[in-house]
C-alpha cells in the first residue's frame, strides 16, 4: 500500500485550493505550480512549496508534462493530482508519473485513453449495450468525410472534439450551409485547447436534460456510484448551474442511471473518480451516453453535500491503493445541493470574457460554500478559463437550496471586472427554473433571462447620499451644513452624484427626498455594510463599500455600482472609431477577409481567442474592410482597434 506524504497539484485556482484543503486535513504537504502571471494567486500562497512553470500561455507552462514531472522530483512529491482541465485527462502525464515512480491521482492510462477519446468511448459503450446517439465517429476523418457524413447524421447535429471537454471545440450546426465554417472553428478551438483537432458528429437533441452520475472504483474490484447530478442549465455547452440529486426522477430511473454508470466504469477496469454523462429525454424516459470524464468534476461539491463525503479524500485513498471508503449500501443521500459557476464575462456583450484587477471582492462565506481561485486584489488574466469561483448551497429540499443561493449571490461584493452574478440571479428566480422545467436549451427558451437587470439610478443615488452622510463625520461639520442653510430657519441638503455614467442631484428637505421630479418620504436603515431603504412605494436593499469620503460602491443583486459625490464637470468623450475593436483581451486567431474586401451583414471578419474560447466578429451591415491593424498571433487588449471598416452609404 502506497503512502502519500507530499502532493503536487498540477493545476491552478479554485481546484488547487480545494485539493489543498483536504490535504491539510490529512497532514499531506502540498506543492503548487504556477505560471509567471499567476505568481501572486492564493493557490501559490497557500501551498507548502511552489514551483514556477514558465510563461503565461498554458502550452508553455501548465501543459508541459516534463516541467510538471521535474517540479515533483525537485520538491520530493510522492504524488501528482491533476485537478480538472489542463492535463487531467492526459495519458502521457499518467504514463510519465508511472515511469518516474510518482503516484498519479487518477485512473490508469488505458481508461483515460479510451474515455478521453470521445469516438472510442462511443464505440465501447455501444458494444457494451449502453445506448448512444446516432452519429459519426470514424477516427481521423477528413473534412470531406465529415461533410458527407453530416447528411446521414441529420441536422441539427453537434460537432464535438474527440479530446477534452468543457464545451471547447463544440458547435451546434442547424443547417448544411453552416457546417464548413463551424467545422473549421471547432477544429481550431480543439487544437488550441487540447492539441488535438479531431472531431466527431452526433445528432443534437434540442430538448433533453443533461444528467450525469458520479462513480468511483478501486484496485480491489469495488465500484460504486454516489448518485446523479443535473447539469442542464448551460450556455455554449458550458454548465452554469448544477444540482444534486436531479429533480423529478423516480427511484427506478435513478437506479437505472446509477447501474449504467457503474457498468461503464467496470467495462474499462476503472480506478478513481469519474463521471458518466447522459442525455435524458423525460418524455420517454430514455437516456443516451454522451461521454465519461475520467477526473474530478467542477460540480463535485453538490455530490459532497448530499452524501457528506469528501471526494478528494476518496481519490487520495484509491491512489494509495486502499479500498473504497464505503460500499454502495453504505452511501446515503439527503437534502438538495445547488451550485453556480461565477464567470469573468460580460453578459451585456454576449458573455464575452472579461479580465482585469479585482479591485474589491468579498465572498459570502457566511451563506454558502465558496470554492474560489481569487481574492480581492488579484488579477484575472485572459489566458485561462474564465471561471473565478463556485458558490454552493445545501437545503432540506430543492427550493431551500435555491433560496440560499439567491441570498448568497445578492451578498456578493465584486468590482473590477464584468461577471455573470446578475444573470445567475435571474436564472435562479425564473419560474421555469423554480419549477424544475429543465433542458439544455432552457436559456434559449427564456430569452428574457438574457436581458440585463436594471436598478433605478435614483434609488442608488439616494442610498449613496445617505450612506456617505452617515459614514463620513466631516458631513456633520458646520462647513458641510452651510450649503443647506436658509435665513428662514429651514435646512436642506443637496448632493450631486454620479451614478455609474449618469449625474443626479439628491435634495433632502422637510423630511422628503427629491430626485428630479420625484419627491417622497424616505425610510433608510444602515448597518456596518448593508442598507435598506423605502422611498415612497419604491424599495432597495444591498451592500456597500466606502472607497473614500466622496465615493463608494453599492452592490445590488450581484451588480456593482460606482458612485461619486461632486463629480468632475469634465465631460470629454472619445469619438467613435470607424472599425472593429476588440471586445475583450485575447489573441488574434484568424483574419477572414483581405483588405479592400466588401462584406455583407453576418460575414466573418476576424476571430480572436480569449480564455480558451474563440469569438468571431462579424459585419453588422454591408461595407468595405480597409486596413487590418493586427495579424494572426497578435495579443490585443480590450478596446484595441483591430480593423478599419466603412459602411456602404445608402443608395
Amino acid at each position: 500500500m502506497a503512502t502519500i506524504k507530499k502532493l503536487l497539484i498540477a493545476n491552478r485556482g479554485e481546484i488547487a485550493r480545494r485539493i489543498m484543503r483536504t490535504c491539510r486535513e490529512q497532514g499531506i504537504a502540498t506543492v503548487a505550480v504556477y505560471s509567471e502571471v499567476d505568481a501572486s494567486l492564493p493557490h501559490v500562497r497557500e501551498a507548502d512549496q511552489a514551483v514556477c512553470l514558465g510563461p503565461a500561455p498554458a502550452r508553455e507552462s501548465y501543459l508541459v508534462i516534463d516541467k510538471i514531472i521535474n517540479a515533483a522530483r525537485e520538491t520530493g512529491a510522492d504524488a501528482i493530482h491533476p485537478g480538472y482541465g489542463f492535463l487531467s485527462e492526459n495519458t502521457e502525464l499518467a504514463a510519465a508519473c508511472d515511469k518516474a515512480g510518482i503516484i498519479f491521482v487518477g485512473p490508469n492510462a488505458r481508461a483515460i485513453e479510451v474515455m478521453g477519446d470521445k469516438a472510442a468511448a462511443r464505440q465501447l459503450m455501444a458494444a457494451s449495450q449502453v445506448p448512444v446517439l446516432p452519429g459519426f465517429d470514424e477516427d481521423g476523418a477528413t473534412d470531406d468525410a465529415l461533410t458527407q457524413a453530416s447528411a446521414n447524421v441529420g441536422f441539427p447535429l453537434l460537432i464535438k472534439a474527440v479530446a477534452g471537454g468543457g464545451g471547447k471545440g463544440m458547435r451546434v450546426v442547424n443547417t448544411a450551409n453552416e457546417f464548413a465554417e463551424s467545422l473549421a472553428a471547432a477544429r481550431r478551438e480543439a487544437r488550441n485547447a487540447f492539441g488535438d483537432d479531431r472531431v466527431l458528429l452526433e445528432r443534437y437533441l434540442p430538448t433533453a436534460r443533461h444528467v450525469e452520475v458520479q462513480v468511483f472504483a478501486d484496485n480491489h474490484g469495488n465500484a460504486v456510484h454516489l448518485f446523479e447530478r443535473d447539469c442542464s442549465v448551460q450556455r455554449r455547452h458550458q454548465k452554469i448551474i448544477e444540482e444534486a440529486p436531479a429533480p423529478g426522477l423516480d427511484e427506478a430511473t435513478r437506479n437505472a442511471f446509477g447501474e449504467a454508470a457503474v457498468q461503464a466504469a467496470k467495462a474499462i477496469d476503472y480506478r478513481g473518480a469519474g463521471t458518466v454523462e447522459f442525455l435524458y429525454a423525460p418524455a420517454t424516459g430514455e437516456f443516451f451516453f454522451m461521454e465519461m470524464n475520467t477526473r474530478l468534476q467542477v460540480e463535485h461539491p453538490v455530490t459532497e453535500m448530499i452524501t457528506g463525503e469528501d471526494l478528494v479524500a476518496w481519490q487520495l485513498a484509491v491512489a494509495a491503493d486502499k479500498q473504497l471508503p464505503k460500499s454502495q449500501d453504505q452511501i446515503q443521500r439527503c437534502g438538495h445541493a445547488m451550485e453556480v459557476r461565477l464567470y469573468a464575462e460580460n453578459p451585456e456583450q454576449g458573455f464575452l470574457p472579461s479580465s482585469g484587477l479585482l479591485e474589491h471582492l468579498r465572498w459570502p462565506h457566511e451563506l454558502a460554500r465558496v470554492d474560489a481561485g481569487y481574492e480581492s486584489g488579484d488579477r484575472v488574466e485572459e489566458y485561462y478559463d474564465p471561471m473565478i469561483a463556485k458558490l454552493i448551497c445545501f437545503g432540506d429540499d430543492r427550493d431551500a437550496a435555491r433560496q440560499k443561493l439567491i441570498r448568497a449571490l445578492q451578498s456578493l461584493e465584486l468590482n473590477g471586472i464584468h461577471h455573470n452574478a446578475p444573470f445567475l440571479l435571474r436564472v435562479l428566480a425564473d419560474d421555469a427554473f423554480e419549477q424544475a422545467e429543465l433542458d439544455t436549451r432552457l436559456l434559449e427558451h427564456r430569452p428574457q433571462l438574457m436581458e440585463p437587470s436594471k436598478t433605478d439610478p435614483a434609488l442608488l443615488a439616494i442610498a449613496a447620499s445617505r450612506i456617505l452622510a452617515t459614514r463620513n463625520p466631516a458631513d456633520s461639520s458646520p462647513w458641510q451644513r452651510l450649503a443647506g442653510w436658509r435665513a428662514a430657519g429651514q435646512h436642506f441638503q443637496m448632493s450631486l452624484l454620479q451614478v455609474d455614467d449618469q449625474c443626479l442631484s439628491v435634495r433632502e428637505e422637510d423630511g422628503r427626498v427629491s430626485v428630479g421630479e420625484q419627491s417622497h418620504s424616505l425610510i433608510c436603515t444602515l448597518d456596518e455594510a448593508s442598507f435598506s431603504l423605502h422611498w415612497g412605494h419604491h424599495g432597495l436593499q444591498g451592500r456597500f463599500h466606502i472607497i473614500d469620503a466622496d465615493s463608494l460602491l453599492l452592490f445590488v443583486d450581484g451588480q456593482a455600482h460606482c458612485i461619486a459625490r461632486n463629480p468632475s464637470r469634465d465631460s470629454a468623450q472619445q469619438g467613435a472609431q470607424g472599425g472593429f475593436v476588440a471586445p475583450m483581451s485575447g489573441t488574434i486567431v484568424a483574419l477572414h477577409v483581405e483588405p479592400g474586401s466588401t462584406v455583407a451583414a453576418g460575414d466573418a471578419v476576424i476571430t480572436l481567442e480569449a480564455m480558451k474560447m474563440e469569438h468571431t466578429l462579424r459585419a453588422t451591415e454591408i461595407g468595405t474592410v480597409h486596413d487590418f491593424h493586427v495579424a494572426a498571433g497578435d495579443s490585443v487588449s480590450e478596446g484595441t482597434l483591430l480593423v478599419e471598416f466603412e459602411a456602404t452609404a445608402d443608395a
